[in-house]
């Protein structure tokens, strides 16, 4: 099957770290290949390592949860999209300090929202189901136009960020980014809105993945491709929900 330009340049998957994988797994010799049900498994193993670094730090709050869990969280993901034959090894790691993470900032926006928590892991996992779904019958198609579309906005999103992040150190910032005001809302929609939409990418590429044989280490790599839009998706929720009820 012919491959689309838009994928040649920008991947199946829409996280910016992730570039496409399917060329650089060409060539690999071996009887094992990605299937759907080995990526869903290892997806089920990053979930639970995930809450469980969540448990411990909701229960033992230390600022080295949230800020170590942070910078190794960062560096994994950068390693494992560059070197993702090692994903067996970085991915289950990333998936436990990320919970530490979660587990800490969530603890905090808990303290001063009570039962936003469970909120946000509520609509994070409904909108996964939803989104599932609605890849599944057919109602939302990835198509070249799409996933473009998705890529551009997330990179943009992300430079956004990154320039606010800079801009602080001067004392300045982009203020609306953080705002509960009408744009500061809107903007969180929009994000959360854009996170929602790269796990259609995340299924697409997983699904590909398995159609075309890929190697049996890109199970933990498309998992871990899902887990990295899931964690940025729950923290966009949880901004949107304390800009919500600070109002």
């Amino acid at each position: 099957m012919a491959r689309h330009a838009a994928l040649e340049t920008f991947g199946r998957s829409g996280n910016p770290v992730f570039g496409d994988k399917f060329n650089q797994s060409q060539g690999f010799v071996g009887s094992e290949r990605m299937t759907l049900d080995g990526t869903v498994n290892k997806t089920g193993i990053l979930l639970v390592l995930c809450f469980i670094g969540a448990i411990i730090s909701w229960n033992i709050p230390n600022p080295f949860f949230i800020v170590g869990g942070l910078l190794v969280g960062f560096g994994l993901a950068i390693y494992t999209s560059f070197v993702p034959r090692n994903a067996g090894i970085t991915a289950p790691i990333y998936a436990f300090v990320e919970g530490l993470f979660l587990g800490g900032i969530s603890l905090m926006f808990e303290m001063e929202y009570p039962g936003i928590a469970i909120q946000a892991i509520g609509l994070t996992f409904g909108t996964l189901t939803s989104l599932l779904f609605f890849y599944k019958s057919g109602l939302i198609k990835p198509t070249e136009n799409f996933r473009l579309m998705i890529f551009s906005a997330t990179f943009g999103i992300m430079i956004l960020y990154l320039v606010s992040i800079v801009m602080s150190f001067f004392g300045s910032g982009i203020g609306f980014i953080h705002s509960n005001g009408i744009f500061g809302i809107g903007f969180s929609l929009f994000v959360v809105c854009i996170a929602a939409l790269n796990l259609v990418l995340d299924f697409d590429f997983i699904e590909q993945g398995s159609e075309n044989g890929l190697p049996k280490f890109m199970e933990w790599y498309g998992a871990f491709s899902l887990m990295v839009t899931l964690v940025w998706l729950y923290l966009e929720i949880l901004r949107l929900l304390a800009k919500l009820r600070s109002r």
